[in-house]
């Protein structure tokens, strides 16, 4: 059974982007079958590609970001995603208001995935052009989130 993973952030263009590649990499070496995505919360740059600074700072690290296109969070995402994973606590908030009647989804926290499991934003980079710190703290969440994934698995 393939699992489905969801990253959401502010605008799309880059911290969700940056977890879905950094996931897409680490679940290839993992052997884990996964669908993942990411969206936003707002529409301000639905259809472009992720921040050229996120795309560079990713490709630094190993990781390619490049062909992904924002796209505005669903209601139907509660449907298709098993995992909903926010990058804030605003974000968390946006994504529970949009929630169905019915549908039980967890929407967690990106920071639920450390080694403290401590419920702290990750910061968005687009505002402080710190691009590699966040991809450092999103890396560690989801080495956590890949242990959880395979620990599921089992």
């Amino acid at each position: 059974m393939t699992i489905r993973v969801l990253f959401v952030c502010l605008g799309n263009i880059c911290r969700s982007p940056m977890a879905e590649g950094i996931l897409r990499a680490k679940a290839q070496d993992a052997g884990l079958e996964l669908e993942i995505d990411s969206a936003a919360t707002a529409g301000w740059h639905v259809g472009n590609p992720p921040d050229a600074r996120a795309v560079v700072a990713s490709r630094i690290k190993g990781y390619n970001i490049e062909d992904q296109m924002s796209r505005r969070f669903r209601s139907d995402d509660f449907e298709t995603f098993d995992y909903i994973i926010a990058m804030d606590e605003a974000i968390r908030r946006d994504i529970e208001a949009k929630r169905p009647a019915g549908k039980s989804v967890p929407i967690v926290l990106m920071s639920s995935f450390g080694p403290d499991a401590e419920d702290v934003d990750v910061p968005d980079p687009y505002y402080t052009g710190k691009f590699m710190p966040v991809i450092a703290l999103l890396e560690g969440y989801v080495d956590g989130l890949v242990a959880q994934l395979l620990t599921d698995r089992q």
